[in-house]
Parts: structure tokens; sequence; C-alpha cells
């Protein structure tokens, strides 16, 4: 394979050179913002292209469709890899990356001149979400993650007239600078037990395992508790959650979309390629405190979710909750991967399409949302109010939408698990039950949105969506009822997109 160097890294450089051209083009163009979008939506179009190029070469080389028949990894390096697991991440990256550009594409044209730096942080951020997904390396996935994350700081705070939006730019920096040296000092301590930084490889962490008996595990086990504390800091994990309401409700509207899934997204695929690619051997220490985080995440997103008036931080909590749900997959180790993607697959989607809604009403650079707000909705424009409806009873997890399917592939991984210690001879069976009562719970907050945009006082706020957030919401929404009617394509993808 004659670009098997090039490729695994191609993703980054397609974004990293888009990001170059916008701000070109910003100051050749005059900052006209006509430039901003086609550049942008190209340069996620082309990413999205090369993650197809990285399925067909991992396809071909596996000799199967859709990945399976896979034993080994087309490319592999003690700093980068290419196989199904990061191929997938790419496309979804760039889809999750377009459409989240169109729902925050309000805020873009609402900054006026500093538009191209909004764009070019959403660029660069997705870079770096990507490169946490396609390296065995510790470091270099510390090196992404704040990649990303300095991106997103900047774009909570990036609405300069607004305190709120100011307060929650401080919070998550302080709070989100803290996760990641919690994440690099448990790097730290798992170098220090295992001489590595690499998942593969001759002398990797997962050699090590598998040539080294751990007499002493007590500095392998804290690195590995510090890099689970640090990543369930970014997907919103309950108790590593409280940034999250007060961020997505103070930061601009049109940028918590592409935040939160965009995040969730790079941040699980790292859990997974560290934890089941790096600590597969070590999942009877892992296994039973991820699940207590599941569980914790669905009660406390759930039961919080349940007292909001105000939709931002009622979809944060719901987040919380969707992150439990996650959880819940991961304990069934390697069986849980392909749960893991369909989940994060619809439910990115979802979140971006509702927050675009939430830009729409409350307006893309509003810190608050009250639920009132949204009241009639549905009569003062059907078109959204069932879109978002649609979105809605999928984050519920009704049947007939992608919701559902993600929690049933989710909760069938934990209870596929036989006698996990410490859980006895039902295996994770009890937090299949408590995933199913907080999910049945949830359908109160969840209708409850419904309830209002249907049957409350037209809204006095503005109703109707600019063609960009039209667009992103109806993808959205086809996504969530497509794959939840249809779902075995997807099934398929990702059923072997595995961190090999």
């Amino acid at each position: 394979m004659e670009n098997a160097a090039f490729l695994p890294v191609a993703f980054e450089v397609v974004l990293l050179v888009g990001a170059l051209v916008v701000l070109l083009v910003a100051v050749v163009a005059d900052r006209d913002r006509r430039w901003w979008g086609p550049v942008a939506g190209l340069s996620f179009a082309l990413a999205g292209a090369v993650g197809f190029l990285q399925w067909r070469e991992v396809e071909e080389t596996g000799g199967g469709l859709f990945f399976s028949s896979l034993d080994v990894p087309v490319f592999r390096s003690p700093m980068v890899v290419l196989d199904g697991y990061s191929a997938f991440a790419a496309m979804l990256l760039a889809v999750v990356g377009f459409v989240g550009l169109l729902a925050a594409w309000d805020l873009v044209v609402k900054v006026g001149k500093r538009g191209p730096e909004f764009v070019v942080l959403v660029l660069l951020a997705f870079a770096g979400l990507h490169m946490m997904t396609a390296t065995p390396n510790l470091v270099v996935i510390f090196i992404g993650l704040e990649t990303a994350s300095i991106a997103f700081y900047v774009l909570a705070g990036f609405v300069r007239t607004s305190e709120a939006s100011k307060e929650a730019a401080l919070k998550y920096f302080l709070l989100g600078s803290l996760a990641s040296a919690l994440f690099l000092y448990g790097v730290a301590l798992v170098f220090g037990a295992t001489g590595s930084l690499s998942i593969y490889g001759a002398n990797s962490i997962r050699n090590f395992f598998s040539t080294v008996i751990v007499a002493e595990p007590g500095i392998l086990l804290a690195g590995m508790a510090l890099m689970l504390v640090g990543l369930a800091f970014k997907v919103t994990a309950a108790p590593f959650h409280q940034w999250a309401p007060d961020v997505y409700q103070g930061a601009p509207t049109g940028a918590v979309g592409l935040m939160s899934a965009g995040i969730k997204v790079a941040a699980f695929a790292a859990i997974g390629r560290i934890f089941i690619g790096g600590f597969i051997s070590q999942i009877d220490a892992w296994g039973p405190i991820v699940a207590v985080i599941a569980a914790l995440s669905m009660i406390v997103g759930t039961f919080l979710a349940l007292v909001q008036d105000d939709i931002k931080r009622l979809l944060a909590y719901s987040g919380v909750a969707h992150a439990g749900y996650i959880l819940t997959a991961l304990v069934a180790g390697v069986q849980g991967i392909g749960p893991m993607w369909f989940y994060l697959a619809t439910y990115s989607l979802m979140v971006v399409g509702a927050f675009a809604v939430v830009s729409t009403v409350a307006g893309p650079d509003a810190g608050r949302a009250p639920l009132a707000d949204f009241g009639g909705l549905a009569k003062a424009n059907p078109e959204l109010g069932w879109l978002m409806s649609s979105l809605v009873l999928g984050m519920a997890g009704i049947p007939f939408f992608a919701g559902f399917v993600g929690k049933v592939l989710s909760f069938t991984a934990a209870a596929s698990v036989e006698n996990p210690w410490p859980a006895g001879d039902n295996g994770y069976l009890w937090l299949v039950v408590l995933g199913t009562l907080t999910t049945v719970i949830g359908l109160a907050f969840y209708l409850r949105i419904i309830s209002t945009m249907f049957t409350g006082q037209e809204p006095e706020l503005q109703t109707e969506a600019t063609l960009p957030i039209r667009f992103a919401v109806v993808i959205s929404a086809v996504v969530t009822v497509v794959f939840g009617i249809v779902p075995w394509p997807l099934i398929d993808v990702v059923r072997d997109a595995l961190p090999l």
C-alpha cells in the first residue's frame, strides 16, 4: 500500500488545510462570509471522503464486507493506526462536523467579521478529535484532546458581550484543564507501571500484560483510574458532569451542539481504544467501575433533567444519562464496541439537531433558553415542531426511532457478560434493569418538551429557521427515523469497527 503512511493522517491534513484556506479567503475576500461556508463545507466533505477511502482500504485489506474478517489493521505505527475503528470515526466526525457547522451558521453570521475565527476553530477542533481516535499512543491522544478542548473553550466564550458566555468559558477552561491534568497524570503512572506509552507494538501496553505477571498493580490501577476520570469528564458522565449544565446554558446556543456531539464521539472512542484495545486483560478491574459510573450517570442525568425549566440544561442532563447508556455497552468489552458506535452515530446527530432548533427559537448567541419559550412552536412552525419531536422521541428511546435501537444494542451487550466480578451470577443484568427504568422515567421530561411545543401558546420569539439550520435539522431527523426503522445497514458497518 503506497499511501499507507499518509492515509491515516489525511483527515487531519485536510481539515488543517481547510482552516488555512478559510483564513486566507477571509483576508483576500475582506471577510466576505459567502466564501467561508463553501470552504468549510468542502473541507468536511473531503474529510468524509478520506474516511470512506480509509474504510475501503481496510475493507480490501481484510477481504470482507464492512470490515468483516479483519485480523490486522491496514497500517500501524507507535503513533498512528489505520483500522476499521479510526476509519468509521473519520466518517462519523466528518458528518457531525458538517451538520454541526450548518446548525451553527446563524451564529457565524451574527458574529460578523469574527466568523472566520469560529469556522477555523471548528475545523481545528475536529482535527484534534480524530487524532484521539486514530492513534495508539497515550500522549498523542492527550495532544488531540487538548487541541479540541482549547478550541471548544474559546467557542464557549465566543460572544464577548455576554457575561453568561464568559462565565461558561471560564468554568469549562478551569474544570477541563483539571480533567486533562488528571488524564495526563494517569498516562504517567501507566508509563511508570508498564514502561510503554503505546497500546500496540512489540513493547506495548497490551504486550506487557501478555508477557508480565503484575504482582503489585497499585500504580497501574491508579493510572487507569485517572485516565478514566479525565475522559469521563469529557463525556459528561456522573459524577464528573457538574460543569456541563452551566456551560451548555451559558455558551452560545449555536456552538453547543458541536461541542456536545464532537467531544462525546472522540472521548468515547478514546475510552474504547485505551481500555478495550489496551487494557482488555484488566477488564475485571475496570469493568465494574465503568458499570458504577454508568449507573450514576443514568440516575443523576434522568432525575435532574426532570426538574429543569431551561431546555439547554435539560439537554445537558439528558446527555449525562446518555453517557451512562453508552458506558453500559462498554462493560461488555469488545462486544460493546459496535453498540457504542451505533449509539454515538445516531445520538450525536440527534443532539446537534435539537440544539439547532433551540438556536432558532432562543437565538444563536443566547445563553438561557427557557422551555416556556417553546410553547406553541408546533403551531407557529409545524415543520420545525414535528422535526424536533422526532429528535426528542429518538433521544427518549421510543420504538421505531434510532435511540431505541441504540439502547437495545447497549443493554444486550451488557446482559451478555457472564459472571463479572463483583456483579455475581447474573452479570450486569442489574445495570440493564436500571437502564430500562431510567429510560421509562426519562419519558416524562422528553414528553414535556413535546407537550410544550404542541399545547402551549404560540411563541413571541423567532420560529422561522434559516436554510442551513433547516438542512441540519432535516438531516438529523432523517437519520433518527431511518436507522430506527432500518438499522441493519449501520449495525453491519459498526459490528466489526474494532480497535485492533
